[in-house]
């Protein structure tokens, strides 16, 4: 039995997970919020090496998978930028073989979780999907014919997308879609504009839901970007289904008013199947396995 690390660096969280090859059965998993440090590319990669260690108290790891957020160049093992986690050209592959022991896969953190979604969830049987998770932030996994689309990392960044309106993004630009409809700025524009913090924008959700006039802006303005930024995605890739992950799509209704309102604004394109995820926030530590599994070659019971 070859067990497997999966490691998912997200904006603030790491999640991390061990699978055995081939049933895919989870024999171990963990959480810890993602290290911060003068050089971002090192405190994580120290911090997956820490994370790796425990894991393999489940047993001996054959190979490890490891996926981050930003643009990342899978090919030359760097990461080239992360407006979340502040670094540019981090040689992340680079930095994790010189700390881990077993052979290691690096890739994006979307693609990763569209791969996992297309293998086991919502995607399954589609050859043209996007997996698209709104959380911290805003991208997208592009699977045509069943491969991933990826640019040397510079494909499927959905949340920078400009939809027209005035907010500064992380990124440096105006206008992203990430800015005005992830969950992150769902909660900051509501906390902005009615003065009540709140802890994430599930909580703007309810508040919507109990009748609070400023929730109820904030939650539209997300919807009207969201159906926008997809409108622009279904017109250039066409595809059969886009996924639509995160905790805000676990909420009643909020899938719904997305998909109605980009059906109102297609005129020829085809309009494809809005899913929610399947697989939750694992889906980003299920890819990470497979892209670990690729790197042993064909499984007899995979």
């Amino acid at each position: 039995m070859e067990l497997l690390a999966a490691v998912d660096v997200g904006g603030t969280t790491v999640k991390a997970a061990v699978y055995e090859r081939g049933s895919w059965t989870r024999r171990a998993r963990l959480r810890r919020p993602t290290a911060r440090g003068a050089d971002p590319g090192v405190a994580v990669a120290e911090q997956v090496e820490a994370v790796v260690g425990e894991l393999a108290e489940a047993g001996p790891i054959t190979a490890a998978g490891v996926v981050v957020p930003g643009v990342v160049d899978e090919a030359a093992g760097i990461a080239r930028f992360s407006a979340n986690l502040g670094w540019r050209d981090a040689p992340l592959r680079e930095l994790l073989a010189e700390r881990l022991p077993m052979p290691v896969a690096f890739g994006h953190d979307v693609t990763a979780g569209g791969l996992a979604e297309h293998r086991f969830g919502a995607a399954r049987g589609f050859a043209d999907a996007a997996f698209v998770p709104v959380g911290t932030g805003i991208a997208a996994a592009l699977l045509l014919g069943g491969r991933p689309h990826r640019a040397a990392g510079h494909a499927g960044e959905l949340g920078h997308l400009d939809v027209g309106h005035s907010r500064r993004c992380g990124c440096g630009s105006t206008g992203c879609l990430e800015a005005i409809a992830s969950a992150g700025a769902i909660a900051r524009r509501y906390t902005e504009q009615s003065g009540r913090p709140v802890t994430g924008a599930r909580e703007v959700l309810a508040a919507e839901a109990a009748g609070d006039a400023v929730a109820r802006e904030v939650v539209e303005d997300a919807v009207v970007a969201l159906a926008a930024g997809l409108r622009a995605l279904v017109t250039l890739l066409a595809p059969q289904a886009v996924v639509l992950g995160g905790g805000l799509f676990e909420a009643g209704g909020l899938l719904e008013r997305v998909d109605r309102r980009l059906g109102e604004s297609l005129v020829f394109q085809r309009r494809p199947v809005l899913r929610r995820a399947e697989l939750g926030d694992e889906a980003g530590c299920l890819g990470a396995g497979l892209l670990a599994a690729q790197l042993l070659g064909p499984a007899v019971s995979a």
